[in-house]
């Protein structure tokens, strides 16, 4: 019995008894969250082939004979969109599902959501699992070993804080399933092979002759809300903690040097804890009287400078901490099965987490802790930290966490969202690290998370390209990075260099905000005073940019991913020379240095005439070595853009 279904000319399913296209599962998956890192140990007792089907008005169902397992069946239902298929799907509860589809591989495989390692994901298996990007021994074997002896990971072995089921291959079609479970996508083989542990609601299929029109026809079907106010366009976030003092020193001294300063982020506004790993939050979310005494009189100073303040939150609480003990005694918090309150370990210190599924303790969180606590200071932008750490093992007023899991992040954006919508100012945002299916409609923009502060590919700098891309072919086309990376340990400390070409890859985004890092004093800083000519510079550049940026953003809110692989307007695989080369919008092409102690960079420019934003010199397509010493970065823009003017005011800025 064999059934090929396609739609648009296009093949999305094939069925054979020989080639079944669906298998039910009988496996076991124990899942284990330590310190936010998703590890699984999977059984399969039994594979069950659906080789049998009929035809059903509009659908089709599958199942297996009588003889092999009477009652094991999946119903398919078919439904036409504009631009492809939704296939709407129910199985036999107590099962896993696999599914093979017809794909083709051989011209690339691009998204599921946030991989660090690798744009092209074929010949991977990745895992649909949100989870913690840094684990502890590689921090602690490039800590301890010269950097050629640390190695670098795999795809494969990297955890992902936004993963999402949707994929887009080089022929010009899109794969997108509606799933809360853990699952993996296999792409070694000569057919995508998906598997989840329930089954999926749905598949949506999609297809266009374009990238572009395939991200615009997604967007279509899952709108996002994604923004950014101008103000945090105008300049650099600059990352300063240490108190009121500290913060408005270094602000107006930054700003005196020509540096234009979109904002001063302090994450210690609530307290700070000094671990064993560093400097680190006090994870209490109020204004710390003893570093920060009348924190409400200090930001409307730099109000009066231009200046926006941003703040820091997460949904844990510091263990006996005067709101720990406030939600404890309600009932906010997470339990283990016994009641007793759970609590998460972060480095030296407990905190317990907040129960996103408690609408008394939702409510609590956006009235007092963000709108009462925060942004009745005039907070004008907070980091929404973590949301990849529920464990599978706890208690919640509502549902299975082993189900919600994948969802945690998108419940805390949402209730971030809601907050910061019902209070009412249209220039407050959030930037989040986490997500999943549905992170788009509630996060403002996304950041890469914790990189590490050097240039391996794995942790480093390198990474955050292809994880940017990776999202925007899933459905968030805004995202950036924290300038400078966050982690270092022992060996691992923040270079001059490294913080130079970070703020030249910073500048040609969308948001300019640096992070001190979760040891300052031992990192290279925006503010230093060897550094700040060359932050200041960049910044200015930065902040010139802002016409195109918001043409830019328009274009991110139908879709269109802000930062876009080499090969995206073309959409030939085969015109994919360099994972950390991209497009900034359409008209600026930026091929920053991602390797240490770097002169130059060889450069393959997309079809057309480009103009190098900083010589002016003109380049035709193809292959150049273009001189890329620091300070001067290799950026061109498009000759006849509509943006000629703004590029050039840029060039302007950015003269020493």
């Amino acid at each position: 019995m064999e059934y090929t279904l396609v739609t648009r000319g296009r093949t999305v399913l094939i069925h054979t008894e020989a080639e079944p296209f669906a298998a039910a599962l009988r496996k076991t998956t124990e899942y284990a969250v330590r310190r936010g890192i998703v590890s699984a140990r999977e059984t399969v007792s039994e594979t069950v082939l659906l080789r049998d089907g009929e035809l059903l008005e509009n659908g089709l169902r599958l199942f297996a004979g009588a003889a092999d397992r009477p009652g094991c069946s999946l119903t398919l239902r078919f439904t036409e969109l504009d631009a492809g298929m939704r296939i709407d799907m129910e199985g036999t509860e107590g099962y896993a599902w696999q599914f093979t589809f017809p794909s083709d591989l051989s011209s690339g495989v691009f998204g599921g959501g946030e991989q660090y390692r690798k744009l092209n994901l074929s010949g991977h298996n990745i895992t649909n699992m949100v989870s913690e990007h840094i684990t502890l021994p590689t921090i602690l074997k490039k800590g301890l070993l010269p950097a050629p002896l640390a190695g670098l990971r795999e795809p494969e072995d990297i955890g992902s804080y936004a993963p999402i089921p949707t994929y887009v291959f080089g022929d010009g079609s899109l794969l997108s399933f509606d799933v809360d479970t853990g699952g993996t996508a296999d792409f070694t083989g000569p057919r995508p092979v998906f598997t989840f542990d329930a089954c999926p609601r749905s598949v949506t299929f999609l297809f266009a002759r374009s990238f572009r029109g395939l991200l615009k026809e997604q967007n279509k079907l899952r709108p996002n809300r994604q923004f950014l106010p101008d103000w945090a366009m105008g300049g650099m976030i600059l990352a300063v903690q240490g108190g009121t003092d500290r913060i408005l020193e270094t602000a107006f001294r930054a700003q005196d040097a020509g540096m234009p300063v979109a904002g001063i982020w302090s994450q210690d506004w609530c307290g700070c804890k000094k671990t064993v790993m560093g400097y680190q939050v006090n994870w209490n979310w109020e204004a710390d009287q003893a570093l920060y005494p009348e924190l409400a009189a200090a930001i409307r100073k730099l109000q009066e400078r231009g200046i926006q303040f941003l703040a820091y939150l997460n949904p844990y609480l510091v263990k006996d901490g005067p709101l720990y003990r406030h939600a404890k005694q309600k009932g906010y918090l997470i339990t283990h099965p016994d009641g007793s309150t759970y609590h998460m370990k972060s480095t030296t210190f407990e905190a317990g987490m907040l129960d996103l599924t408690n609408p008394e303790a939702v409510q609590y969180i956006k009235e007092t802790l963000i709108q009462k606590n925060m942004l009745d200071l005039g907070v004008k932008g907070y980091m929404a930290d973590f949301g990849e750490y529920l464990p599978l093992d706890c208690v919640l007023h509502t549902g299975d966490p082993a189900v919600l899991h994948n969802q945690w992040p998108v419940l805390w954006a949402k209730l971030n969202r809601e907050a910061t919508t019902e209070y009412g100012d249209p220039d407050v945002f959030f930037f989040t690290r986490s997500g999943y299916r549905g992170i788009e409609e509630y996060a403002p923009i996304l950041w890469n998370g914790d990189q590490h502060v050097d240039f391996s590919k794995d942790y480093g700098m390198p990474c955050i390209l292809p994880a940017t891309f990776s999202l925007g072919f899933s459905g968030v086309p805004l995202v950036h990075a924290d300038c400078g990376g966050f982690f270092s340990f022992l060996r691992m400390s923040r270079s001059d260099e490294l913080l130079r070409r970070w703020l030249e890859l910073s500048a040609f985004s969308v948001c300019m905000r640096s992070h001190e890092g979760i040891q300052p004093g031992r990192n290279a800083q925006p503010y230093d005073e060897r550094i700040l000519p060359e932050a200041a510079r960049f910044a200015r550049m930065h902040q010139a940019l802002l016409p195109y940026l918001k043409h830019v953003l328009r274009e991110a809110q139908a879709g269109v991913p802000a930062l876009r692989p080499d090969f995206f307007e073309t959409g030939d695989l085969e015109q994919h020379y360099d994972d950390y080369s991209y497009y900034l919008g359409q008209d600026l092409f930026v091929a920053p240095v991602v390797t240490a102690h770097t002169k130059k960079r060889t450069v393959y420019l997309p079809e057309g005439t480009w103009i190098h934003l900083l010589t002016g010199e003109r380049y035709s397509a193809g292959f150049h070595k273009v001189p890329a010493p620091i300070g001067s970065p290799a950026v061109f823009y498009r000759e006849g853009s509509a943006f000629t003017s703004t590029f050039l005011a840029c060039r302007a800025a950015g003269r020493p």
